[in-house]
């Protein structure tokens, strides 16, 4: 079997604030067809091949999976929908609808379903992670043109926009010799860097409520903190890992297994490729106020900071995380897939040495770090709770 993963360096950081979710359209818009293929689906899968996709803030990443006697399938087809895609107006209006009712199934019609629109809004004032990858609404993408659509594929899809992978059985004169044949030809639309504003540092802490029709009250605090490629960004990921990973992690043993306040409380990170946001959040169970829960976690985060992270958690979350890994690389997509972020985010080669910059990681390093993000003054919170 053969993986070709195929990133375009686009995602919703790169959208106009006034067309948000372009970037997820198309998505859906790339596997409509291309001048020699009407499907893009259909030859892949009679090759004995599966394709996907999936949008970030960051990127738009494609892949295909498929017998490795078969692989110049998958290169003809991925470059044929650069070269020659195919677009028509019943094909937008068809994507549209689709987007339209993925945004009304999963912002709109489920509980907590707005919250990534509401704590992205209220944690930047400039960058565009403020929207969600889907959009700011669906009026957007509802009243979107084909010129618009156009405008935006000759605008960002491009060969020098683009990192590709080629994994599994398939040697490398092999693949090479196939991505020239494929793609050697398509001339680069020399694009643009653009250039994305730099969100403020945080000064004050940020507040607000809102009341919506879900089960239970929620609380979510949203801390500024570094980069996919900044020197931080191991030890914020590590610190996640200690306050709420596992039954061993400080947020299950001293806050879920000492009070009745939470049903759930977590701890995660964005990962994205400029600063992002390091996410607590909470579930309160009935009758429990949002003072009361908020006061708790504040509590359990200045204990972190008093005492710092041993260095025996440090290395367990480390050796928990290095497994993981490991396991993960086996798999020939997932390691195609991890060369063409780490490629994006700094070089191909780090996937050699993430490991190593977790394992360099000692508690005077937890300790600057979490100090630096656990602050008020740098924190977002949501009370988001059932109607009164």
């Amino acid at each position: 079997m053969v993986a070709l993963n195929l990133l375009y360096k686009v995602g919703a950081r790169n959208e106009n604030p006034l067309k948000t979710g372009f970037a997820h359209l198309f998505e859906h818009l790339m596997f409509s067809g291309s001048a020699n293929s009407e499907s893009f689906d259909e030859p892949l899968q009679a090759a004995g091949g599966e394709s996907n996709a999936w949008t970030s803030n960051d990127m738009t990443n494609y892949y295909d999976v498929l017998p490795a006697h078969n692989v110049e399938t998958a290169f003809w087809l991925e470059s044929d929908r650069l070269l020659q895609l195919s677009l028509t107006e019943d094909k937008f209006e068809t994507q549209k609808s689709v987007v339209v009712e993925e945004f009304k199934q999963r912002c709109l019609n489920r509980p907590y379903g707005d919250v990534s629109h509401i704590i992205r809004d209220a944690a930047y004032t400039v960058h565009p992670y403020r929207w969600p990858v889907i959009g700011l609404s669906t009026d957007v993408i509802a009243n979107a043109t084909l010129d618009d659509a156009w405008g935006f594929f000759n605008s960002h899809y491009s060969t020098d926009n683009l990192i590709m992978c080629v994994s599994g059985n398939i040697d490398f004169d092999h693949a090479v010799e196939l991505t020239e044949k494929w793609f050697g030809d398509i001339a680069p639309r020399h694009i643009m860097p653009q250039i994305i504003p730099v969100e403020p540092v945080q000064t004050a802490p940020r507040n607000l409520m809102v009341e919506r029709d879900v089960p239970q009250n929620m609380i979510l605090k949203a801390y500024h903190m570094c980069g996919r490629s900044d020197a931080d960004y191991q030890a914020s990921d590590i610190i996640s890992d200690i306050l709420a990973n596992g039954n061993s992690a400080r947020f299950f043993r001293n806050v879920l297994m000492k009070s009745e306040v939470f049903s759930s409380l977590d701890a995660s990170i964005g990962g994205s490729l400029d600063p992002g946001l390091f996410y607590v959040r909470g579930y309160l169970r009935d009758g429990v106020s949002y003072e009361e829960g908020n006061e708790l976690i504040q509590r359990e985060l200045s204990a972190f900071l008093k005492e710092g992270a041993s260095e025996y958690e440090i290395t367990k979350y480390v050796n928990k995380l290095d497994s993981k890994e490991q396991f993960e690389n086996i798999s020939y997509l997932e390691k195609a897939t991890k060369l063409c972020s780490y490629e994006f985010s700094s070089k191909a080669d780090d996937i050699n040495s993430e490991s190593d910059r977790y394992r360099a990681l000692r508690s005077e390093d937890i300790s600057r770090v979490s100090n630096e993000i656990l602050q008020e003054r740098n924190c977002t919170t949501l009370f988001y709770g059932k109607k009164q």
